[in-house]
């Protein structure tokens, strides 16, 4: 049997993975001619990923500084979780989900000390939506 944790990063990273096949989708098609309607996107993301994610500051954080991770759940029923990098390899540490709302979440983390120069996946669970931002660290 899989743990909680396993599960919640797989379910995770295939919400990022339909979030970047859709958002190159929506790329590919915003290149059609001016004039038309081909490439004009009229629907909301796929359901399961329609949460959005920033984190602040970004890009260019810091070891051991304070980030805000804030956004919308997109239809989900209220921020359950954020995780930062992966369980084997956490970027945030010490997470505190500070206001859970559906509409405007808030959660505030710390940035882990064995963090170097890079880029990594910030993850949030909305309950029944989830999304994802990348965080740019600069030591």
């Amino acid at each position: 049997m899989r743990s909680k944790t396993t599960r919640t990063v797989t379910g995770l990273a295939a919400a990022a993975g339909l979030v970047t096949a859709v958002s190159i989708g929506i790329a590919g098609g915003a290149s059609a001619d001016q004039g038309t309607t081909e490439g004009t996107m009229t629907t909301q993301p796929p359901k399961g990923a329609r949460a959005t994610v920033e984190v602040t500051p970004n890009p260019t954080t810091h070891r051991g500084q304070e980030v805000t991770i804030t956004g919308s759940c997109g239809g989900g029923t209220g921020l359950r979780s954020v995780l930062g990098g992966f369980p084997e390899h956490p970027a945030l540490e010490n997470i505190r989900i500070l206001d859970a709302g559906p509409d405007h979440y808030v959660a505030k983390a710390t940035v882990a000390q064995h963090i170097g120069n890079g880029v990594g996946p910030v993850f949030v669970d909305c309950g029944g939506e989830a999304g994802v931002t990348l965080l740019v660290t600069h030591v």
